[in-house]
């Protein structure tokens, strides 16, 4: 696959002032962060109706792609998540418009795709095989490395195509530009340290002292981790987060007996911060607030939750709509607790699944089969 290797800074801006004026283009990264906390941009691939360029991280500064990703064009790019957050890092910023083809997927039929099943789905594209565990920092790259990378950004605009004809025929391209603006507007980069704890299996069904404990320590984890540019698990094991949240030790001796903790965890600074940590969890009454969940529901709407999550799928199904872009299970709790910001309370999302929700809980309309093994929302005065 014929492609541009660019690895001077005169290059890049060449590349750059071919691109300035093109209305999309088609972009994917590859970056590695096994070993660090930060992720470390690897390979940048462009793609537009002229050619396709790869740029090396290694050998060029990536800030001058701002003047691009901050442009009219349209960027388009596939599962763009990581990606975003590795342009943030590199660039100083991501692009001023996006176009998600996995989102975009997932409002024709298609749930959470690969690249790969994408295009062989709307294009007949087979892509070629990779080492998916391929080094991307090690240099020189094959040939064969760089053509799989440049395969990434080869069809992404013939999908656009696609899937944009097929969207708008449906009705759908609005919904799709909504979800890929929302979606852009995320923040990007580390987790909110307070947040971390969310993360980590069964901490949730901890409760009191216990959870906030947890909260704390998971806080501590990550902004060490932020610090050292180390990998959390590095820093701290989630089986020692669990264990110290459980048991809660004082001293360091206690600490040191704690399921999960290892001897560089209980020494000096670090066992000291540590137990700081753990004294926040226990002392302070606001750190246990958490976000929404089935315990904040109020008891009587509980059941409503598995009712409507079935109508849920049975409508996505209906609709050809990835579940998960429909209704999640915290979006029908926030929807149900009357959370002002509810996700199903506005816009497509109200329309399509949140006003006959508020009906169904309101007993304005009821579920009931269609004879053919579909659920289907009723009017209670129909019935």
């Amino acid at each position: 696959m014929t492609h541009r290797w660019v690895e001077t800074q005169a290059e890049l801006h060449q590349l750059l002032s071919e691109l300035v004026d093109e209305p999309r283009y088609a972009l994917d990264t590859e970056f590695h962060r096994e070993r660090t906390y930060f992720p470390k941009a690897a390979l940048v691939q462009i793609g537009w109706p002229g050619g396709i360029a790869l740029i090396d991280p290694l050998a060029v500064d990536l800030r001058p792609m701002a003047a691009l990703l901050d442009g009219p064009g349209l960027a388009v790019l596939h599962a763009a998540q990581q990606d975003l957050e590795v342009l943030s890092r590199a660039c100083g910023t991501i692009p001023s418009r996006l176009f998600d083809t996995q989102i975009a997927a997932g409002f024709v039929g298609y749930s959470t795709p690969s690249l790969a099943s994408l295009l062989q789905g709307e294009l007949a594209v087979k892509v070629l095989k990779g080492d998916r565990l391929t080094d991307w920092l090690r240099r020189p790259l094959t040939d064969d490395q760089r053509t799989y990378a440049a395969a990434d950004v080869a069809h992404l605009l013939d999908v656009h195509d696609v899937l944009l004809g097929k969207l708008v025929e449906r009705g759908r391209h609005v919904w799709v530009d909504d979800e890929c603006e929302l979606f852009r507007l995320r923040p990007v980069g580390p987790t909110e340290p307070e947040q971390a704890w969310l993360r980590i299996k069964d901490v949730r069904t901890m409760r009191g002292a216990n959870r906030s404990v947890a909260r704390s320590v998971a806080a501590w984890r990550e902004r060490r981790a932020s610090t050292l540019d180390q990998p959390v698990r590095f820093v701290l094991p989630d089986l020692a987060i669990l264990g110290i949240a459980q048991k809660m030790p004082r001293t360091l001796d206690e600490l040191r007996g704690t399921r999960g903790v290892e001897d560089r965890h209980s020494r000096s600074q670090i066992g000291e911060e540590l137990l700081a940590a753990v004294d926040v969890g226990v002392s302070d009454p606001d750190i246990a607030h958490v976000e929404r969940d089935t315990d904040d529901l109020d008891r009587n709407l509980r059941p409503a939750v598995t009712l409507v999550s079935a109508w849920v799928s049975q409508l996505a199904r209906d609709e050809a709509i990835d579940t998960t872009l429909l209704a999640t299970r915290s979006d029908l709790v926030e929807l149900l607790s009357g959370a002002p910001d509810a996700r199903l309370g506005v816009g497509w999302r109200a329309a399509v699944v949140g006003d006959g929700i508020r009906r169904l809980v309101g007993g304005e309309a009821a579920l009931a089969f269609d004879g053919q093994g579909r659920l289907r929302l009723v009017n209670i005065a129909d019935a």
